[in-house]
């Protein structure tokens, strides 16, 4: 009998593996894979290509170690270990299933993922901290960020776009966590959220109206109500010859057009230099002559300056904004300027807002999970202190389903919106009944 070299090598024929065992022989295999490369020659090798030659240097290393496998588990070993040295780890069949809109880690051994609007705990896991620790530094490293000790904290982007924020410790007390945003390969289609029940084609008709007849538009929501996903929509009614310049954090929008630059801000480095923030994008945004501006979320000091692009002949700009409804965005947006450093009188921040702003959008995720434009707003003027708005279409919620989904109707409120000159003098025609009081969708 040859000599057992661990636990997952002495298995008798036709027992099944242990999860321990089954890590064991991994991790074995992983680190005699690590000795045989041959990095000088595979430097020479991408893709695909890579991956099929290491791929037979693995599968000879578990014929090697442990002829026993059957078939699906040889498969599976293989994979994982090809997961680990190319991949994300445990991380990596997640990131594969279409139905998982969120991934949740709190430290390696509580995995929780977001189906069907639905939380629940994942039966993957890491073997420890050092292991999450690695598999998070080859994702961040990749796109230029870093986490460590004295930057404990750090948003990235994965190469499908999908978004990752992670804290470590010494300020995460139960190892590292981390939070996925998903996205897709290919950005939701307006049928796909006509189709989802987002919204309906009428405001679907006015919204592409307003983007085309360059309204400014302001989304707001809550965390994970779909913000990101409209603003793409938006963006997707952008004409083709417009130069588009988008500003973000961790670069995630997914526009179509041709003729866009993408910039994305920048931590400061290990000596506390470098840092480039979304004020300097913006900033240095207008000087390129941009026909309009994108920033993926308005967070801080760049709001003033977003809203004084929007003023200055960048009409047809589009943000985001953390709101619940389309009343508390205004408020928000007034705290984010006063917050900057810059004093201006609240009736000044005012005035540039009613100036600058034509639409607000606002999404929200209802309770079991489905996400709706529950407000289409229009920003009016101000009359004396105050800011004038009216609502265009609403979500009216009628209650909760059997499985603890809320459900309701979309309605058209009856307003005729002021925004409708500057959409006829774009060339856009909308249907004369298209505002008429009514609940759509009958």
């Amino acid at each position: 009998m040859p000599p057992s070299n661990g636990p997952a090598l002495a298995r008798p024929r036709g027992a099944a593996f242990s999860a321990d065992d089954f890590e064991t022989l991994k991790r074995l295999i992983h680190s005699k894979l690590v000795d045989k490369l041959d990095l000088t020659r595979l430097g020479d090798l991408q893709g695909d290509t890579l991956r099929r030659e290491i791929r037979l240097v693995v599968e000879h290393l578990c014929d090697t170690e442990n002829p026993l496998l059957n078939r699906s588990e040889r498969e599976r070993l293989i994979e994982e270990v090809l997961d680990e040295t190319f991949g994300f780890g445990p991380l990596e069949i997640l990131m594969k299933m279409d139905d998982v809109a969120d991934i949740m880690i709190n430290g390696p051994k509580n995995v929780f993922i977001e189906k069907a609007g639905r939380i629940q705990k994942s039966e993957v896991t890491f073997r420890d901290n050092a292991h999450l620790l690695q598999i998070l530094d080859r994702i961040v490293s990749r796109v230029g960020r870093r986490v460590d000790e004295s930057n404990p904290m750090v948003d990235a982007r994965l190469p499908d776009g999908s978004r990752l924020n992670a804290v470590i410790p010494p300020l995460a007390l139960d190892g590292p966590s981390l939070t996925i945003r998903k996205f897709g390969s290919s950005p939701l289609t307006l049928e796909k959220l006509l189709n989802f029940g987002a919204f309906t084609p009428e405001m679907a008709m006015f919204l592409e109206g307003a983007t085309k007849a360059r309204l400014n538009t302001i989304i707001s929501g809550g965390t994970g109500s779909g913000k990101t996903t409209l603003l793409n929509t938006l963006s997707s009614f952008i004409q083709n010859d417009h130069r588009i310049i988008t500003i973000e954090d961790a670069a995630e929008l997914q526009l179509q057009q041709e003729h866009v630059l993408r910039l994305e801000t920048r931590p400061a480095s290990i000596e506390g230099k470098g840092r480039v923030t979304a004020t300097d994008l913006v900033k240095n945004a207008l000087r390129m002559r941009p026909d309009r501006i994108i920033i993926g979320e308005c967070r801080g000091a760049e709001t003033l300056d977003m809203l004084q692009a929007m003023n200055t002949g960048h009409e047809g700009s589009l943000t985001t904004v953390h709101a619940n409804n389309p009343r508390d965005a205004v408020s928000r947006m007034e705290t984010m300027i006063s917050m900057g450093g810059i004093e201006l009188p609240i009736k000044a921040i005012r005035q540039q807002f009613s100036a600058a702003v034509d639409i607000i959008i606002q999404a929200s995720r209802l309770q079991g999970g489905p996400r709706k434009v529950t407000h289409i707003t229009e920003v009016l003027n101000m009359e004396q202190d105050t800011i004038i708005m009216q609502d265009i279409f609403l979500f009216v919620q009628d209650g909760i389903d059997s499985d603890g989904r809320a459900y309701g109707h979309f309605e058209s409120t009856g307003v005729r919106p002021n925004c409708m000159k500057r959409l006829e003098a774009a060339g856009v025609k909308l249907p004369a009944n298209l505002f008429s009081a009514r609940v759509l969708g009958q």
